[in-house]
């Protein structure tokens, strides 16, 4: 099958052909219509992951997935032949990813069906940047009329949070450029979303509109600390980019962020996407022959998500 892959890291990443991979047991075999890149693929990439998760070479980069189940491992369960599939490649090893025609997932884990309504290329490019917005939202258990500052709202995760944040009825704030990338930001939903320029004085911005300190922050792009420093005394900031409780001060808590790809969550998200409730922010599409054009593009510091058609 052809995949994008490395045989070394760090490394850029290219399109070779590669055996296709077997479902072992307790696995689904998935064709995949759709995938995305994600942070995490660039990270591999780089070496980042090197001495915490095993490489095995050649090793097929890629988390988010959308297809159909070719074939079922022994004892797999919850999933038939033909079923329309998505969700996130969580497996303990790396090298069995899914910017590929075929994939091999956990049937128990990272996994759910693609419910009515929802657009398969959105399905392929929901599962990873979902269910970390998802879950920073929930770390914080956002109430309504609580501001949220989104801190890296251009990204895949960060628009998908602006998003949710908007439909739990939070004031939001988040830091864009302006021009284009506040246009983006601002296009995300009805509600009214205040943009702020994280190249100018973010923290006069943010004092501007919230004199008091922001309730909440998700922390996904930028300097933590600063953006811990922007919060009322009590309030919460969720960050997926190592910020610790140690390095801010004790009036406010941290919560690290690991998305955790469930099937319940997938399966929230993909309802929420399929009745246009949540918006999955593709703005670029890519023939899986040119996924080393979209794995740049990504890293050039592209809006939202970049899908690419694996089939």
């Amino acid at each position: 099958m052809r995949a994008l892959t490395v045989n070394e890291v760090p490394s850029v990443p290219a399109v070779a052909e590669v055996d296709s991979p077997r479902p072992e047991a307790g696995e689904l075999l998935v064709k995949v219509a759709v995938s995305s890149v994600n942070g995490f693929d660039a990270a591999t990439a780089a070496g980042y992951l090197q001495g915490m998760m095993e490489h095995r070479f050649p090793l097929v980069i890629g988390k988010d997935f959308a297809g159909t189940v070719e074939a079922l491992g022994e004892g797999a369960e919850g999933f038939a032949v033909g079923d329309q599939v998505f969700g996130v490649v969580m497996k303990p090893s790396l090298g069995t990813g899914s910017l590929a025609e075929y994939v091999t997932v956990p049937a128990a884990y990272g996994v759910a069906h693609v419910p009515a309504g929802l657009d398969v290329k959105d399905a392929g490019a929901l599962g990873l940047a979902g269910t970390a917005a998802f879950d920073s939202l929930s770390a914080l258990n956002v109430a309504k009329d609580e501001t949220v500052l989104v801190s890296g709202a251009t990204g895949g995760v960060g628009a998908l949070a602006v998003q949710l944040a908007a439909v739990a009825g939070a004031r939001v704030i988040a830091t864009a450029r302006p021009g284009a990338e506040t246009d983006f930001v601002t296009s995300l939903t009805d509600a009214d979303i205040q943009v702020v320029d994280f190249t100018g004085d973010l923290a006069a911005q943010v004092r501007a509109l919230a004199p008091e300190g922001v309730d909440t922050a998700v922390h996904l792009a930028g300097d933590g600390v600063q953006l811990a420093g922007l919060l009322k005394p009590g309030g919460r900031i969720a960050s997926t980019v190592g910020l610790t409780q140690e390095a801010v001060t004790a009036d406010v808590t941290v919560h690290g962020v690991m998305a955790d790809a469930n099937a319940q969550t997938l399966s929230t998200l993909a309802g929420k996407a399929a009745s246009g409730a949540l918006r999955v922010p593709v703005t670029a599409t890519y023939p899986l022959e040119q996924a080393a054009d979209a794995f740049a593009a990504f890293g050039a510091g592209a809006l939202g998500k970049i899908a690419v058609v694996c089939s």
